[in-house]
Order: structure tokens, then sequence, then C-alpha cells
């Protein structure tokens, strides 16, 4: 909700995105008079915002016109960047997926190549759209480590140095100046695609990304939250021997990365996570062993999460996730075992419902939430169309 333009067009559109799509409906949220509803309402429609929807029934009365956020208005980017794997999409503007691509390139081949990879996938589906550059409105960006997703830069230190505070909007090649660009975790992306798409019906979640390494978020009252500076859910190994030692990423030792390594020194050649679900799929025994090694020792790690937060659900997505009830029924009983009995009483601990899509769904949300973003639609609708 806008707090510099209060009646504003921007918090008609806020509702308009709920839902809340019709002049009745519109008018008993806001508390406003018909003539105000009106105008912001034809500041929207004549700069192409919202379109009519058609009527809804009244319940025998006169049908009341219904509003729906213009799709067709321009078109959405989204990159999720992986470890080892990238995806890419294009959407509409109301995070509709149009196309998409991805290959196994990722954080260690370092953001030069990942841009300039993107910038070439990304021209090929717009041509393939029949549309342009001139077209996006907005990207979306999810990469591992931490981020300050109100600056777009990368924090410091990440698993390669080369993204060390990285401005993500350099990196960029030439887009609309009024473009926007929305940086955050790739877990979060992740997490923020489940929760608005997947699991709706939730309002407090555990998220997980397991891939080569391993990210967790959190969705509690239905937003993501980041925590001070951004960095919330890294989480620690469990502690199983002395107490004086000092705590290690959980990724450094049960991680999609330490099942890789542990394959090749056994003479497997593995170097993606999707290649490990591979293997266990084949039925390798020493995949499958490590998958369910790794899913314990992770389990364990959640298990304090979930008594700190009490979530409703805990969602693992990531390639790993692929293997199924291998990996994932691992974690669930780890998390069983060990969290507070409370705390587990109606839990679900499940594979993420998105799947590979999450990432780039989450990516165009979090880009269409900062382009319909109350006061900046308040202040372009003011002006002349």
């Amino acid at each position: 909700m806008s707090t510099m333009m209060s009646t504003g067009s921007g918090v008609v559109l806020d509702l308009i995105r709920e839902g809340v799509n019709t002049r009745g409906e519109l008018l008993e949220r806001l508390g406003w008079s018909r003539v105000t509803l009106s105008r912001r309402l034809e500041e929207l429609l004549a700069h192409g915002v919202i379109v009519p929807d058609g009527s809804r029934s009244s319940g025998g009365g006169r049908p009341r016109e219904a509003f729906a956020v213009n799709r067709d208005a321009g078109l959405l980017l989204a990159m999720d960047v992986g470890s080892s794997h990238t995806r890419v999409g294009i959407t509409d503007l109301v995070s509709g997926v149009l196309s998409e691509d991805e290959a196994d390139i990722g954080l260690f081949d370092g953001p030069r190549e990942i841009f300039s990879w993107a910038e070439q996938v990304f021209d090929f589906m717009l041509r393939a759209l029949g549309r342009g550059r001139q077209d996006v409105r907005g990207i979306g960006v999810g990469v591992p480590g931490p981020v300050d997703s109100r600056a777009g830069r990368l924090g410091s230190p990440q698993l390669d140095p080369r993204w060390d505070d990285v401005l993500v909007r350099d990196q960029l090649w030439s887009l609309p100046g009024d473009a926007v660009v929305v940086v955050d975790r790739d877990v979060n992306i992740l997490a923020v695609g489940e929760a608005r798409l997947g699991w709706p019906e939730h309002r407090d979640l555990v998220v997980v990304k397991a891939g080569i390494g391993v990210g967790c978020a959190f969705v509690l009252g239905g937003r993501l939250s980041r925590g001070a500076r951004g960095g919330a859910g890294q989480l620690s190994a469990p502690l199983r021997e002395r107490l004086s030692e000092p705590l290690r990423r959980l990724e450094t030792v049960a991680s999609g990365g330490t099942v890789r390594d542990r394959l090749n020194r056994g003479g497997h050649r593995i170097r993606t996570s999707a290649d490990i679900v591979a293997a266990a799929e084949r039925g390798d025994e020493e995949a499958v062993a490590l998958l369910e090694e790794v899913g314990e020792v992770i389990g364990y790690a959640l298990a304090d999460v979930v008594g700190l937060l009490n979530p409703s659900a805990v969602v693992i997505g990531g390639n790993l996730s692929e293997a199924g009830e291998v990996f994932i029924g691992a974690i669930r009983r780890s998390v069983f075992g060990a969290a507070h009995v409370f705390s587990r009483q109606g839990l679900v601990v499940e594979r993420s419902r998105l799947g590979e899509r999450a990432g780039v769904r989450g990516a165009s949300l979090l880009a269409q939430d900062a382009l319909f973003e109350a006061d900046r639609i308040s202040a372009l609708t003011r002006q002349q169309p």
C-alpha cells in the first residue's frame, strides 16, 4: 500500500492485482468517493496499465464492470542463476511464462560469461515472440549468495570472488531507461514463486533450494523475510562433536557439491546437481546413498529452523529435489525426528510444486512488484499519457 500518495492510482492497482477488481468492491475497500475512484481508474486506463475485464455477476442486479492488469503492455525478463545451472524466461506483465531456456552455466563461470550468454538467449527468444528490447519493462535476477536487494548489489564474500560487490545493472545490456531491475538471492526468488503460486494456502513457509549449494528462505505471514541485510537463511552444519568448534556453512558438508566431489573421487564424472540426480535414477547405489546422507544432514539443520519459526510447510526445491523421495524422504525423517513435538504438528515437508519453473516465476513476480509499486504508478499516471 502506498504511503506517499494514499489516494493515488497505485493504491487502486494494488487492489486490482489482489483480485479486488470491480468498482463496487474497490469503493468498499477504499472508502473513496465515486468521483475519486473514477478519476484513478481513468488514469490507469489512459496509460494502458489496466484494461476492462468484462463484467461480474452481482447476484441478480446489474453486472459489475471489472478491471485487470494489462498483461500485454510489455514483457518481463527473468533469470535464475544457480551454482552450475541457469534458467531464463520471458513472461507477460502478470508473470505468465511465454518462453524459457536453460544451460549448464552458473555462478562459477563468472558474471561476464553469465550475462553475455543471457543477452544472446533473451534476444533470440524476443525475436521468436515477434518482440524486441523496447518491449521489456523489467528484469528480475536471482543469484546465489548474499544480495543487497535494495541497491541491486551483491554482497561480499561470494562463493566466487568475481561476484563480490557486483552491481547487476552494470552487467546488463541496453534496456529501456524506465525498465526496472530487481536482484535477490536465488532461494528468495524460488520462495516467492512457491509461496504465491505453488503453496498459496500456507502463510508461513521455510523454502530450501538444494543444488550444488544449499540456500534457505523464509516466508512469514505471507511475506518474504530477508533479514536486516538480506542475509536471512544462512544455514550452518549441525554441531555433532566439540561445541567449541566454529560453525561451518551447511553446504560445505551437505550439498550437491559435497556429493559431486565424493562421487568424482570414486571414479564418477559428475559436474552438475542434475548429473547427480541422473546417476541416482540409473540406480547408482553410491549416488542414492549419498543423497540420503546429505538429505539427513539438511533435515537436522532444518529441525532448529522449524522450532524457531514454526512454519506450516517446508518446501524443498532445486535440482536435488528432482531425486524425489530418496532425497525428500531423508530430509522429512530428520526434521520429524529432531524437531520439537509441538513445532512438527501439522507440518508439511514436501517437494516444490513449481519444480524447475519456480525461480523464473519468482524472479518475474519480483520484477512485477517493482514495476507496479504503488507510488511509482501513482506518479506515472499523473503525467500526460
